[in-house]
C-alpha cells in the first residue's frame, strides 16, 4: 500500500482491513461491533469518571491505560466503517468542514469558554 499518497483515516482502515482479513479471520456482524463499541466506550467512561471525575479510583483501576482503551473505540469504530463501506476519511473531513463553518464565532462569542 502506497502511504503517500493516503489520508490518515484511510491509512488505519486498511490497516485494520488487513489484520481482520490475515490474523481475525473474519469481521464480527455489526450488530456485535456495535456492541463491542459500546462496552469499550463503557471502559473509556469507567477511567474518565474515576481518574478525573467525583468518583473514588479502585486499586485495579489505576492500572487501566487510557490510551489503550481509547484505542479500543477506535478500532471498532474503524471496523465499522470498513464492513459499512463508509470512507471515514471523508465523513470526518466532511465533519470538520461543516463544523468550522458553522462554529466560526459560536465558541468565541461563548461567555461559559472564558
Amino acid at each position: 500500500m502506497d502511504t503517500a499518497n493516503s489520508a490518515p483515516i484511510e491509512i488505519l482502515q486498511n490497516e485494520v482491513d488487513q489484520w481482520i482479513k490475515t490474523v481475525g479471520v473474519r469481521y464480527f456482524n455489526e450488530l456485535t461491533n456495535m456492541a463491542q463499541l459500546t462496552e469499550e466506550v463503557g471502559e473509556v467512561a469507567r477511567i474518565i469518571a474515576r481518574r478525573y471525575g467525583e468518583q473514588s479510583e479502585k486499586a485495579s483501576d489505576k492500572q487501566k491505560d487510557l490510551g489503550e482503551e481509547l484505542a479500543d473505540v477506535l478500532f471498532v469504530v474503524l471496523c465499522l466503517a470498513n464492513q459499512t463501506n463508509t470512507d471515514l476519511q471523508l465523513a470526518f473531513d466532511k465533519k470538520m468542514k461543516k463544523k468550522t463553518s458553522r462554529d466560526a464565532d459560536r465558541h468565541k462569542k461563548n461567555e461559559k469558554l472564558r
